[in-house]
């Protein structure tokens, strides 16, 4: 008997679970870089830090908008791209794994990790 319910047990928990949730997690880190380097990171309007940084974002099927902000110089705005997470197939032996991989978001990755850019300086009149 408690063998059966060994087996049931680990058979519910391979079916319900989600495995790119549980593997890699919701969030991921990715590290911002700006030439020249101090600019205000803002992640969905909210100042995080400064560059250079490494900086966690909520995965899902967009990114997260990013604006980098430095004084004498035009701002830039970017969505870090995003990508199918391959752990996400293992969900191939569960039956909520994939919507729940798909609404945490972690059926997604960024990809890059690292993002680079040169900030150009404001045009004057």
């Amino acid at each position: 008997m408690n063998r059966i319910f060994n087996i049931v047990a680990i058979s519910a928990t391979l079916m319900l679970s989600s495995c790119a949730t549980i593997f890699t997690g919701t969030k991921q880190t990715v590290n911002i870089k700006t030439d020249p380097p101090a600019a205000d990171i803002e992640i969905d309007g909210i100042k995080v830090g400064v560059t250079p940084m490494d900086v966690t974002l909520k995965k899902g099927f967009t990114g997260q908008t990013v604006s980098l902000k430095l004084l004498g110089y035009e701002a830039k705005t970017f969505q870090p791209t995003t990508t199918f997470n391959p752990v996400s197939v293992l969900n191939i032996i569960g039956l909520l794994g994939f919507p729940i991989d798909a609404a945490t978001g972690a059926m997604m990755k960024y990809d890059p990790k690292v993002y680079e850019f040169k900030l150009d300086p404001k045009k004057t009149n």
